[in-house]
């Protein structure tokens, strides 16, 4: 079982996006889950978020978690929406051995190691995420392959 934790700021936006695309594609052997760095416990994900969602058929119910060493060590691989939150886990939780990413750097992606934050933008933007988010959880998925 690979177990894959997003990570995000308040984990309300991105990294339940994340979570709820990768969970949608229903793979064996693959446990998803999100938290966020600076998040508050229990809120439910951005209106626009729980929108594009269920726009694009994928139903997930969700409660924001705040990142914890808990968090931390159920994972075997932490995926997070930028460097800074990487930079920050490292920082936090060194004696932990997990891998940690950037979705971006672990897709490939060579430039911008950000997926940008939509948070209290428009609902074209959470669109614009999501479709950045699906696409390089995609190309992630090649490397999870067994």
């Amino acid at each position: 079982m690979k177990r894959i934790l997003f990570v995000c700021t308040g984990n309300t936006c991105r990294s339940p996006m994340a979570e709820a695309i990768l969970k949608n594609k229903n793979m064996d052997g693959i446990e998803v889950r999100s938290a966020g760095i600076y998040a508050a416990s229990g809120s439910e994900a951005s209106a626009h978020a729980k929108k594009v969602l269920g726009d694009n058929k994928i139903s997930h119910q969700h409660r924001s978690t705040p990142l914890t060493k808990a968090e931390v060590e159920w994972a075997d691989l932490i995926l997070t929406m930028t460097a800074s939150h990487k930079a920050s886990i490292l920082l936090q939780y060194p004696q932990v051995n997990v891998e940690v990413f950037t979705l971006k750097e672990y897709s490939g992606e060579r430039f911008n190691p950000d997926v940008s934050d939509p948070y209290g933008r428009s609902l074209a933007t959470y669109q614009e995420t999501f479709r950045e988010l699906e696409e390089l959880i995609n190309k992630a998925l090649e490397k999870l392959k067994p």
